[in-house]
């Protein structure tokens, strides 16, 4: 529950309220509160808001994939460019990622937010009209300095404003970037052609689901006119993080199932192929495993959130990952349905871990540290994995072992996901030792 001392005086939860008893509510309170119904809509459209932001913080990747070849030819980008591209949104995340909460104590998060949905929107705009390569880079960069931002913070907010209803916002927070994700991936190729074939436009197109997104938060800065902490709370928010083991485990654990989420999104289609199923029913079935995880992404952070501790998930989770790649090693085009269905499930550990950062701290400061931490660590950790993987594929010529690694990841992933999910508070854990009394 967040307290004074870590938040705003006027960041207040935003509980539910029944519907005022007379015919039109009041403006406000006398104590300047707003009054239940103002309350009421302010919390529903917080909700919207949360919800339109999560659905914009993968298309700016997943749109570009489909037509990656067409911005090549076009930009004449060379190979190495273009794989440095696919590193560039893990890069982006560590490094914008863990500078929001400074920017979060300054400004306040739903201000960092805010300007995190104008940087997508700006960036992903403009790119489309990017003239050469090095633009291009810069714009998404951009973009993807708005996603990090986003990717850290709206958890936060979650903690700060929600704080009885961490599992349900969370949840729908997680559904809406599934969907989002998985609706890039899926539309970006027939959308351009209905536009005539340009990538510019297939690209740019999704500066307008930016935009919705940028005026909903401008919204609800504006009605909330949240204000930064004083110097009293932003000193109470910083923790010695680095002495929380259960900090260090939720990095290591975010790192390990991002890995395998980017070497799914990068690699599955042409593991399906070179077993012989066509490049169209690849990407369908790339596509089932995204949208598994629009569904499994809403219940999973309810169900994680009413327990004490979330260690069967992460063992569950893992059991699917485990099977879905030993199917995938084995029999690739026996039963691809159901391999790229277990995959699915494995990658909803992402939901599962941001639900354990919203529960692993007890304040809107803890959650703001932990997340940057967690995420800017994690993202780190996992770059090197797709390009492994790739490399592991060229030695070999074959993807028994390229597969085998990453179900052995799996394990020490299932390790540190069993220590995160204990039901421990980094508060505790990051305490600074008392000085030793004067003698």
């Amino acid at each position: 529950m967040s307290t004074a001392a870590d938040s705003p005086t006027d960041a207040r939860p935003l509980p539910r309220t029944d519907p005022p008893t007379t015919g039109r509510a009041e403006a406000g309170t006398r104590d300047g509160r707003p009054a239940p119904a103002r309350t009421r809509y302010l919390g529903m459209l917080f909700a919207v808001a949360i919800a339109a932001a999560a659905f914009n913080l993968r298309p700016v990747v997943t749109s570009l994939g489909p037509l990656l070849d067409q911005v090549r030819a076009d930009l004449g980008m060379s190979a190495t460019v273009a794989g440095l591209l696919t590193a560039v949104p893990s890069l982006c995340f560590a490094l914008f990622g863990l500078a929001a909460p400074a920017l979060a104590r300054r400004i306040g998060p739903i201000a960092v937010v805010t300007a995190g949905m104008g940087a997508i929107t700006l960036g992903v705009l403009a790119r489309s009209f990017a003239g050469g390569t090095a633009v291009f880079l810069l714009l998404t960069a951009l973009a993807l300095a708005g996603v990090a931002v986003a990717n850290v913070l709206i958890p936060v907010v979650i903690k700060r404003y929600f704080p009885d209803r961490v599992g349900p916002m969370i949840g729908l927070y997680s559904m809406a970037l599934s969907a989002g994700t998985a609706l890039a991936a899926a539309v970006t190729v027939p959308l351009t052609s209905a536009l005539g074939g340009d990538w510019r436009l297939g690209l740019g197109v999704w500066a307008g689901v930016g935009a919705v997104a940028l005026v909903l938060w401008l919204a609800t800065l504006l009605l909330h006119r949240e204000r930064a902490g004083s110097a009293a709370s932003r000193a109470a928010e910083r923790l010695p993080i680095l002495r929380s083991r259960t900090a260090w485990a939720l990095a290591c654990f975010f790192g390990l199932q991002a890995t395998g989420a980017y070497v799914t999104m990068g690699w599955m289609p042409q593991i399906f192929q070179d077993a012989g199923i066509s490049s169209s029913t690849s990407g369908v079935l790339l596509a089932l495993t995204m949208v598994v995880g629009v569904p499994v992404s809403f219940v999973l952070p309810n169900w994680a959130a009413r327990r004490g501790d979330q260690r069967i998930f992460v063992v569950v989770l893992a059991a699917c990952g485990i099977a879905g790649y030993t199917g995938l090693a084995l029999a690739p085009a026996g039963a691809p349905w159901v391999w790229a269905a277990l995959m699915g499930l494995s990658n909803c550990a992402f939901p599962l871990v941001l639900t354990m950062i919203g529960l692993r701290a007890r304040t809107s400061g803890g959650v703001a540290q932990l997340s940057a931490f967690a995420q800017g660590l994690g993202y780190l950790i996992s770059i090197p994995g797709p390009i492994l993987i790739g490399s592991l594929y060229q030695a070999t010529g074959q993807w028994y072992l390229p597969l085998g690694f990453l179900a052995f990841l799996l394990l020490p992933q299932m390790a540190f996901g069993l220590r995160a999910a204990l039901p421990r508070s980094i508060e505790d854990e990051a305490v600074r030792p008392a000085a030793p009394a004067a003698s």
